[in-house]
């Protein structure tokens, strides 16, 4: 893990030197973010090592913040309002929702239609290499996903409308949730 945080070490330390750190606290809290760091049991759940250390180092920068007894209300709103440009968790969890929601779709084309559209749209193969490895043309390629999207775009329309349509029943108190 040390090959890949140490390289944003730099950046986590300018960072802090932005937030008005003094040269003694910046290197206490680089030091308890590696300590932070090397208490992990795994880190296989850390897809960004940046993204993380950033994290960890203003966590315990803001806990410092806050433990002391005078603290400038600007430096505590500027730490708040850092983003380590990752989406939150709500927003993982919806983008999940969706994908879910598309790919249950995709699954209910026809055979071929769905072959065509996921080499095309998931796996990203080029339109020449589809037709050569199913053995159509490159227009019924182009034909085949055009109808995949549109059937997908139809049905997502047509499950938001009912829920819509269904929400409006439970505001209206017409149904039980």
């Amino acid at each position: 893990m040390g090959e890949k945080i140490m390289p944003h070490e730099a950046s986590v330390r300018a960072w802090l030197r932005r937030m008005k750190v003094s040269a003694d606290d910046l290197d206490d809290l680089i030091q308890e973010s590696y300590c932070k760091l090397a208490g992990l049991d795994s880190v296989d759940h850390i897809h960004r090592p940046d993204a993380y250390f950033f994290s960890i180092a203003r966590n315990l920068l803001l806990r410092r913040l806050r433990r002391s007894s005078v603290v400038s209300i600007t430096a505590i709103a500027e730490i708040e309002a850092f983003d380590d440009g990752r989406p939150s968790p709500e927003r993982e969890v919806a983008a999940r929702k969706d994908y879910e929601r598309v790919r249950a779709l995709i699954a209910q084309l026809p055979e071929r239609c769905r072959q065509v559209f996921e080499m095309r749209k998931l796996q990203g193969a080029s339109q020449r290499e589809i037709a050569h490895r199913i053995g159509i043309s490159e227009g019924m390629v182009e034909y085949h996903v055009y109808e995949g999207t549109k059937a997908i775009v139809r049905a997502m329309r047509r499950q938001d409308e009912e829920a819509e349509v269904r929400a409006e029943e439970l505001n209206r108190g017409k149904l039980s949730p």
